[in-house]
């Protein structure tokens, strides 16, 4: 055989075929630059009131009139006018004795309330979600009702209760923190309630049971049992009650009278209220000083706010 013929019938060696290049990667913005840009809208819009204060607590110009989003001349006086103390016109004075006050009632009337509101709303839905008796279904719905009414409609009979009121307890009359913790405790419950309960609802009765079983009281099952299992939905009751009551004005307003008992939003108001507009680099400095209380408790339970609100809405 020649060679011609052996070389033709030789198997052909394979050639590799050249490797294909990769698909293009799909961008990211692709079909979704409209959210992307809702969603910077949003956060613009969501940070220009604060990037506004924080100009205008900066600016050495205290005037509304000479506020700009950025400040001309730094300065700490603003900070300095609220904590040390400085007349700010000649029938008012606003010292550092007046601001610590009025931040300490503040805190007490907050995390008072949000306590409280966080106790006797556990209370009312654990009730709610796991009893049951004659007029649960009216009381729950008479709980969300209440909410429909706004709380200036009951701000004349708020009142007069506190002014009797205080005719027989002091305590707890007009002027005193523990009678605007007690008004505020009127409004504890309803949507309060309803969350908690649609939370409670999620955790198996069969944990009750087990805990009865092993002996465990009512009141054991509840505060060793169902309480830490609820922990995500106590922590967003309580956050929302603590900011509400940080920036309540009206019932306030109609109840505290002196400014030894005033909180932090009834005694801010006092720098624009009669010369509207000459104190507003003090009044933006106090603003920042109040938000760090919330935003500091907002950052310790945000791992919680997202658990409490979704598992708690899926169950009525």
């Amino acid at each position: 055989m020649s060679t011609y013929d052996e070389a033709a019938q030789a198997p052909a060696i394979p050639v590799p075929a050249a490797a294909e290049a990769p698909a293009p990667r799909p961008s990211v913005l692709a079909g979704n630059w409209w959210r992307h840009l809702v969603a910077i809208v949003a956060v613009v819009v969501c940070l220009f009131p604060v990037a506004y204060i924080l100009s205008a607590s900066l600016n050495a110009n205290a005037s509304l009139t000479g506020a700009s989003l950025i400040p001309s001349h730094f300065t700490l006086h603003n900070f300095g006018f609220i904590l040390r103390g400085s007349k700010a016109t000649s029938e008012q004075t606003f010292g550092s004795v007046h601001f610590v006050r009025w931040y300490v009632n503040s805190m007490i009337v907050c995390f008072s309330t949000a306590i409280l509101t966080v106790l006797l709303g556990a209370l009312a839905a654990y009730a709610f979600s796991r009893f049951r008796f004659k007029g649960r279904r009216i009381g729950m719905l008479f709980l969300l009702l209440i909410q429909m009414f706004p709380q200036l409609l009951a701000l004349v009979a708020i009142y007069l209760i506190m002014l009797h009121l205080g005719d027989v307890v002091p305590p707890l009359g007009l002027n005193t923190l523990t009678g605007l913790v007690l008004v505020y405790m009127g409004g504890a419950l309803g949507v309060n309630t309803w969350l908690l309960k649609g939370f409670f609802d999620t955790i198996p009765a069969d944990l009750d049971e087990s805990a009865r079983v092993d002996g465990a009281t009512p009141a054991q099952v509840f505060w060793g049992v169902v309480l830490p299992l609820a922990t995500p939905v106590l922590a967003v009751v309580g956050l929302f009650s603590f900011v509400a009551t940080l920036n309540e004005f009206a019932i306030i307003s109609a109840l505290i009278q002196t400014k030894d008992h005033y909180t932090l939003p009834l005694g801010l108001r006092g720098f624009i209220d009669q010369q509207y507009g000459q104190h507003w680099g003090p009044f933006a400095a106090g603003v920042l000083l109040t938000a760090i209380p919330a935003v500091i408790l907002f950052q310790f339970l945000q791992r919680y706010i997202v658990s409490g609100l979704t598992q708690g809405s899926v169950k009525g």
